[in-house]
Parts: structure tokens; sequence; C-alpha cells
């Protein structure tokens, strides 16, 4: 099977099993998305999904997040990796979003990428689970499962070649759902420690399955 097969097959999967394929932080608009996405970091979203509650009714929005200190912050996020870290830069992005950005969460990767603790990858899932824009955020379940099925080369070595190399073989129009698929499909199938190959539906297409499927109990 070349590429171009590949991809299509994986999108034709999907799309027939996982039509709706949405992100798990719970959010009601997008600066609750934005502190979500900032404290999922190196962290479970059910985990964050725990956090975020007890903030949002203390901090329901940029305004009242940029007067908080961080001894009034901490306290709220200390369950999450890196409190102390992700409390200076929640801080420091609503103090941003107040002073540079009227207090609006900005829509552009360049201008989000200027805010405390968010990275290319923070500012792609922003821009696509907000506004549907075709920007795919590469973590670590969309860098390993796009390379063990076979849709970016082993040479892809940084976020960024991952990213270029799924932007440019998905359609414009599905970008955004495939970054959804990836991560889905590798939290709960294409685990990273125990595949469960014995129920994946991208078997046929998977260059990770074909090199070990001497070694895979396939169930009936």
């Amino acid at each position: 099977m070349k590429r171009k097969e590949r991809y299509q097959f994986v999108i034709d999967y999907f799309s027939e099993h996982m039509p709706v394929a949405e992100t798990e932080l719970e959010f009601k608009d997008p600066f609750q998305l934005l502190v979500a996405v900032i404290l999922s970091a190196q962290c479970t979203d059910k985990r964050v999904n725990l956090t975020t509650p007890s903030i949002f009714a203390r901090y329901p929005d940029p305004q009242t997040m940029s007067k908080a200190s961080f001894d009034d912050l901490f306290p709220l996020i200390r369950s999450i990796s890196y409190p102390n870290n992700k409390t200076k830069h929640l801080i420091g992005m609503a103090q941003m979003l107040v002073r540079d950005f009227n207090g609006i969460v900005p829509m552009t990767v360049d201008e989000l990428v200027k805010l405390p603790g968010v990275g290319r990858k923070t500012a792609n899932v922003i821009t696509s689970v907000v506004d549907s824009q075709p920007n795919m955020a590469v973590d670590t379940h969309v860098n390993r499962v796009s390379k063990r099925i076979g849709l970016v080369p082993s040479t892809a070595t940084t976020p960024l070649a991952v990213e270029k190399y799924l932007v440019k073989n998905i359609p414009r129009e599905l970008v955004h759902r495939s970054h959804h698929w990836l991560i889905l499909h590798g939290r709960y199938v294409c685990q990273a420690r125990k595949p469960k190959c014995e129920e994946c539906g991208l078997r046929e297409a998977c260059l990770y399955f074909k090199k070990n499927k001497l070694k895979i109990p396939i169930l009936p």
C-alpha cells in the first residue's frame, strides 16, 4: 500500500467509525480552553477536568485571572504537573490578554505563541478546536500513531516536521478533525506500551502491524 492509499484508508476508517471527534477537555469558551490546554501539558485530560471547575469558578475570565496572585492561584492547580510554572504562565497569559488583546483570545498561531505558556502545539489546538482552522497539534499520541501507521516517515524527527507532513497529506477541511482522530486512537487503542492491535481497525494499512503481526494475537 502506497502512502497516499494509506492516508485514504485511515481517513475513510475514521470518517465512518469516529465521525464526531472532539477534545476531551471541558470548557465553555476560548479562554477556558486556553487555560485547560496550558494545564494539560504532560498531564492527563482527566486530571485537568477535575481541576479546572474550581479555577473557572474563581477566575472565569482574563480580567479576574490577571489580578490573581501566585499564592491565590497555586493551591487550585497544585495537583497538576509543574504547578509552579503553570501558575506563573496562567497569570502572565491573562495579563497579556488584558493588556495586548482587549481580553480576547486571539485566533492566529503567531499571536497565540506570544502568550506565556503557549507554544505552537497549544496554539494549534486553540485555533483548530475553536475556529476549525487546518492546524495540526502534534503531541506524543499524534507523533506515535502517525509514525506507527506509516503516515509519517521516521525521519520526521521534530513535532514541526510531523505537523507539516500530516497537513500536506490530509485534506484541508479534515485537518482539525484528524488531530482528534489520532489523539483518541493513540489514547485508547494504539497505546505506547501495549498497542491493542487485536482490536484495531487500521491493521490493513498499518506498517507497525505488518512488521509485528506474527507476534500479535488477533481476535475473531
